[in-house]
């Protein structure tokens, strides 16, 4: 048994991701064993959610909903789902045609509720033009933080929105310790503040260290872009300490990010494992 193997590669030149909510008295399992029946490969990575695993009367060990948080004039929403896919890919074109075929093979007991559209920007650019996920593990120690014993992996999925205008209109070094980094040079900031971002959420300051694997992507939409926030991990416990740190749940102190980027979804899904080239769906009862 092996994770998805759509997890681990860095980010594609483009991507969609499709949110579904099961339909009222739905039978998902027709539906859920028909995605199972087709190879799951690189290009696509699929979640479920604790509502779904619920309408099937189980319980994936780890699998929760998203937690509200609030803190110091800042709020983290959380709007649950039941299935997540995330098309990966190098043509929009192909990932739209790609999309609504799966759309049209889990229609009978899924509504499509969220398509995003998303894409690299530079080498891994967060459209704030700072680099995205400078401390994200690599290899085993990629493996030991994104996945769970069995292969399975638990993935968070946020939409930042931005103000880039806010963001422009801050000096260089204000912007520089809202990050905690040069954005010429990616160099770490020696006096940055405690809320700079890098501050709150240095993973290997927590106890115990708090990994997880990004794999975000920026995004933008008619009237408003920002980030696709996505975190793989072992569990949901490490992504809480640092979001929990971020809204100042620690001491009063909340993220500097939060002036210029908003969150406006929250989910949580499991990734089950793979095993001879398809989903494997014991853990759902199928």
């Amino acid at each position: 048994m092996t994770s998805q193997p759509g997890i681990l590669p860095a980010i594609p030149a483009h991507a969609r991701y499709l949110t579904f909510r099961l339909r009222p008295g739905a039978d998902p399992r027709d539906a859920l064993r028909a995605l199972a029946s087709r190879p799951i490969e690189e290009r696509l990575v699929v979640g479920v959610g604790a509502s779904l695993a619920a309408a099937l009367g189980v319980t994936i060990e780890g699998l929760r909903a998203f937690p509200r948080l609030t803190g110091p004039g800042v709020e983290v929403p959380s709007t649950p789902a039941a299935l997540w896919l995330w098309l990966r890919g190098e043509d929009r074109g192909e990932l739209l045609h790609r999309g609504r075929a799966l759309a049209a093979l889990v229609e009978g007991a899924f509504e499509l509720v969220e398509t995003i559209e998303a894409f690299t920007y530079g080498a891994g650019l967060d459209l704030s033009g700072y680099e995205d996920g400078t401390e994200n593990p690599k290899g085993d120690e990629a493996l030991e933080a994104a996945f769970a014993p069995g292969g399975g992996s638990f993935v968070a999925v946020q939409q930042w929105v931005h103000d880039l205008g806010r963001l422009d209109a801050m000096t260089e070094a204000e912007r520089d310790h809202t990050i905690g980094r040069r954005r010429a040079d990616n160099e770490e900031l020696d006096d940055a503040p405690a809320s700079a971002h890098v501050k709150r959420s240095a993973q290997e300051s927590f106890e115990p260290e708090a990994f997880v694997l990004r794999r975000s992507m920026p995004f933008s939409e008619p009237g408003r872009e920002g980030l696709v926030f996505v975190a793989f991990g072992r569990s949901f416990d490490a992504f809480e300490a640092i979001l929990g740190r971020m809204v100042g749940a620690e001491d009063g102190v909340t993220d500097a990010l939060f002036r210029f980027t908003q969150p406006i979804s929250g989910r949580y899904f499991f990734c089950p494992p793979v095993r001879d080239g398809l989903l494997d769906l014991a853990s759902l009862g199928l």
